[in-house]
């Protein structure tokens, strides 16, 4: 692609182009109509008489799959361009931000046309998608040319990175565009975490141990775990966007700490759409303060994402249940007093039909014997990384559950109330990436600038400045989309695409600035006492838990493709 005539003058800077915002908006139209074309194509290809055929979309899952990436950078990119004229209407689009969106739309841009790295091993082409080069020539616009041939540039990226070092101080790289009451609560969040739990993360995760519990009273205290259930139930009452704001710098100081809430956040989701009044006002309360710590208890050892084929059955027993099964990939299992846990109620079932959702008590474990309940036992999952609250695999045998904590009082229905949580619990992940992203930029930052080689600072080589530039780059553009997805849920609106979108799209983010920034350290980056090595093992999973990259991109591609 080559520039065209008129764009070459700067306008606030040498390395930034004239008219940018009017680059940014005119390059939106032609991806849009790209997105369509591909999407008519692709819906051909997995149709059967004239119906989109499960069958068809997993025999063309490159296609099905490569679609729901095309569409996020189609979100993602309108999504700057909404953060961008939000800010310059306020006369906050300075030279930081101008720079985070020309190099965000100049690298995007050039993904859509050559290739889109759904991995590091897997590229997205449109050709894969059905179209050919006559249908390319829609990306052929002015606008495009310009801002791909221009947009993301050494010199960008360089003059980009000379910023983030003149404003280090600052919070974040670019304004956030979030309003100033969400902003206070970011800064109350950031300063917990540098105080309170950047100084030990590593420790505790080298040593693999437990996040203190006067880590998890503090937080109690600051609200985390009631920050959105309402306030008659005894929480804040505040909105998913602030959920992603409060998760995000929680995470950045140590993934474990800013995924505390997580369990508590679905918990609190699972009562506040499908429980009884009773079980409203008797857990939500508790939930709100931490008085009671929840655990999510859903997948099985040889289910994985797939659901449906629950095998551990709940079993009546008078007004009551017992439940028989295991269970695995348990979070933050013995310290907690309730399960939400999924059992198949009914036994002619083998799908989604027959399940059914419990709010199961339990007493908290120790050391000495983290399963004291009768009827259930667990044993450690050791892992690479996440290690702050552990994972368990739990097996239970005659298990006893109370018949008045079966969720909604109502026996089949607990996949429905189930998927009602994946909205928020993917947007709370998507904000826990940026998080984890954010933390291996202050790492390799820091790096860069203090460690010398040949004379001068890491940060002066053009390439590492680049990749430092770059994760600046993508966190802004997964910050927007998973606020985005937030502000939709906070209007009531169903955001299941969005928010698996902002997950899908912040999970490659997060490992990509993980893995750059280990490469920044070099040798130093593969030794265990240097942080990002951590950062590297906690960001991996990312792309695993809440949904597997390819489960999001399977339900994105099922609903754009109706």
């Amino acid at each position: 692609m080559m520039p065209h005539d008129g764009q070459t003058q700067p306008m606030h800077s040498p390395v930034i182009l004239e008219n940018l915002l009017d680059l940014t908006s005119a390059a939106l139209a032609p991806v849009d109509a790209v997105l369509e074309t591909a999407t008519s194509r692709v819906r051909e290809l997995v149709s059967d008489a004239g119906r989109v055929s499960g069958a068809l979309i997993e025999t063309h899952q490159t296609a099905a799959h490569g679609l729901a990436w095309l569409a996020t950078y189609a979100q993602a990119l309108r999504q700057m361009q909404r953060w961008a004229e939000d800010l310059n209407a306020k006369g906050s689009f300075s030279e930081t931000e101008q720079l985070l969106h020309q190099i965000a739309f100049g690298e995007y841009l050039w993904q859509i046309y050559g290739g889109i790295q759904m991995n590091q091993g897997e590229m997205l082409r449109l050709q894969d998608l059905g179209l050919d080069q006559s249908d390319m020539r829609a990306l052929m616009e002015p606008a495009i040319m310009t801002l791909t041939q221009g947009g993301n540039t050494q010199a960008a990226r360089t003059r980009l990175v000379e910023l983030m070092q003149e404003h280090s101080a600052d919070i974040t790289v670019g304004a956030s565009g979030l309003e100033d009451e969400l902003e206070m609560i970011r800064e109350q969040f950031r300063r917990y975490a540098v105080e309170k739990v950047e100084p030990f993360a590593h420790d505790w995760h080298l040593k693999d141990e437990l996040i203190p519990m006067e880590v998890i009273e503090e937080l109690a205290e600051m609200g985390v775990f009631g920050l959105t259930i309402p306030e008659e139930y005894g929480g804040f009452g505040l909105s998913k966007a602030s959920m992603c704001v409060v998760s995000e710098e929680l995470s950045r100081g140590y993934i474990g700490v800013g995924s505390l809430g997580t369990r508590s956040e679905i918990a609190a989701e699972l009562i506040l759409a499908g429980g009884t009044d009773a079980q409203k006002e008797k857990w939500l309360p508790r939930l709100a303060s931490a008085e009671t710590l929840p655990t999510a208890v859903f997948t099985e050892p040889n289910t994985g994402s797939d659901l449906g084929s629950l095998r551990t059955r709940a079993v009546k027993d008078g007004d009551d249940y017992r439940i028989t099964g295991n269970k695995t990939w348990i979070t933050h299992a013995t310290r907690t007093q309730i399960m939400t846990l999924l059992a198949r109620t009914d036994p002619e079932t083998s799908n989604y039909k027959g399940l059914s959702m419990f709010l199961a008590e339990k007493t908290p474990g120790d050391d000495a014997n983290p399963f004291p309940t009768e009827g259930m036992t667990g044993g450690e999952i050791e892992v690479l990384g996440y290690r702050g609250m552990k994972e368990y695999e739990l097996g239970f045998d005659n298990f006893h559950v109370k018949g008045e904590n079966l969720l909604g009082g109502e026996e089949g229905k607990g996949f429905k109330q189930l998927m009602e949580t994946f909205e928020s619990a993917r947007i709370q992940t998507a904000a826990r990436a940026i998080g984890v992203a954010q933390s291996a930029l202050d790492i390799s930052m820091q790096y860069a600038e203090e460690r010398k080689q040949f004379g001068k600072a890491l940060i002066n080589f053009p390439r590492v400045s680049g990749k430092l530039a770059m994760m600046a780059v993508e966190i802004m553009i997964a910050r927007q989309l998973t606020y985005f997805s937030a502000f939709e849920k906070d209007e009531g609106r169903r955001c299941d695409v969005e928010a698996g979108m902002a997950k899908l799209l912040g999970a490659r983010v997060a490992w990509a600035a993980a893995d750059n920034g280990l490469q920044i350290h070099g040798g130093n980056g593969f030794a265990l006492e240097y942080k990002i090595s951590r950062v590297l093992c906690d960001a991996r999973i990312l792309n695993i838990f809440e949904g597997a990259a390819e489960i999001q991109a399977q339900v994105i591609a099922r609903r754009i493709l109706g």
